[in-house]
């Protein structure tokens, strides 16, 4: 962990400075189209130590390793026929594939486990990055464990200043939530998805085939620093991308019995007194007459929008003060299930 000032660097002469602290062992947050990720050399055991001790993400948590071509996967992964045509459909772009590690991937960055997330981001400055540095990224997002996920240079220094060696600022990021991460069954018979994201199971279907794809569902409780298991894939634990505030979620699915908008006004109106300062995730043109702050989250039918802001939303919502965030889910396909899954593990107690 850097015990020093967290270098904020930019454009071409930043990469390149972020690209000298990676070969040196070093950490660096840089943007990817999805979140921010905070990477280090992933065939350097001691450096991707280094992305644990600033996060303090226990071990059993695994992390992806970026690339930026198709040559650089073979330095982590063999690639099955599958995998192939999923690598030619969707990257670069926010699919993480799980993939059988080869030796040279150090045990931290898989949890001990024999398959490698591996991911070619679509941001460019991500690339070029990775060009540059001439090495393959491990890279969880750039935030403490457990808490909201970054979407801009600013976030990640919230939570990572003066803990990690530099973050390469390239603005706000497009879609908002991490990748999808999908990976072969124990069978090898069919694809598991393992956390939703911005490609969704019917997408991934198009090209895989239709009923060659399931959703993976988590166990109800995982270990501590000290539990034996290791978790498959990144972003199945339950309790994630949590704000400091409580939050409360209104309008599932499931259990909806009218308008969400109504739903919103009743939880406000039916905490109990005093809560502390509520702030509310508001869709253009509804109404939350009760809540202290709001943050304006966007059009409610717009899911694309609805991710990017989210955990913006989140975080300027913690920041402002508020005790409890009152948040409604959408119901919309897609996307939409990504922004369930980080919705329902923020607002999880444990």
């Amino acid at each position: 962990m850097s015990s020093g000032k967290t270098e904020r660097l930019a454009g071409s002469e930043g990469v390149k400075r972020a690209a000298e602290i990676l070969c040196a062992g070093g950490t660096v947050a840089f943007p990817t189209e999805t979140v921010y990720g905070l990477g280090a050399n992933a065939l350097d055991a001691t450096a991707v130590a280094k992305i644990f001790a600033a996060k303090e993400r226990p071990g059993w948590d695994p992390v992806i390793a970026h690339v930026s071509d198709r040559a650089m996967v073979d330095r982590v992964a063999e690639v099955p026929a599958g995998a192939e045509r999923l690598m030619e459909a969707f990257w670069p772009g926010p699919l993480t594939i799980l993939l059988p590690r080869v030796s040279a991937v150090p045990d931290s960055v898989t949890a001990g486990r024999p398959l490698v997330g591996v991911r070619m981001p679509r941001h460019e400055l991500a690339l070029e990055l990775i060009r540059e540095a001439g090495v393959p990224l491990a890279a969880p997002s750039a935030n403490r464990f457990g808490r909201t996920s970054p979407t801009s240079a600013a976030h990640v220094l919230e939570d990572l200043d003066g803990r990690i060696d530099a973050v390469l600022d390239g603005g706000s990021t497009e879609v908002g939530v991490e990748s999808t991460v999908i990976g072969p069954s124990e069978n090898g018979a069919e694809w598991v998805i393992y956390r939703p994201g911005g490609i969704s199971k019917e997408v991934l279907e198009g090209v895989l085939g239709v009923g060659s794809v399931t959703v993976f569902q988590p166990v109800e409780r995982v270990g501590d620093d000290s539990a034996p298991e290791s978790l498959p894939s990144p972003g199945v634990g339950i309790r994630h991308y949590a704000p400091r505030a409580r939050l409360m979620l209104v309008g599932e699915p499931s259990k909806r019995r009218g308008p969400v908008e109504l739903s919103l006004i009743e939880a406000i109106d039916e905490l109990p007194e005093p809560p502390g300062a509520v702030g509310v995730m508001l869709p253009d043109g509804w109404d939350a007459a009760g809540a202290a702050l709001v943050f304006p989250w966007g059009q409610w039918g717009d899911g694309e929008a609805l991710a990017r802001r989210m955990f913006a939303g989140l975080r300027e919502l913690d920041e402002a003060g508020a005790e409890v965030i009152v948040c409604p889910v959408p119901e919309m396909g897609g996307i939409g299930e990504a922004i369930r899954d980080r919705l329902r593990k923020a607002a999880r107690e444990k």
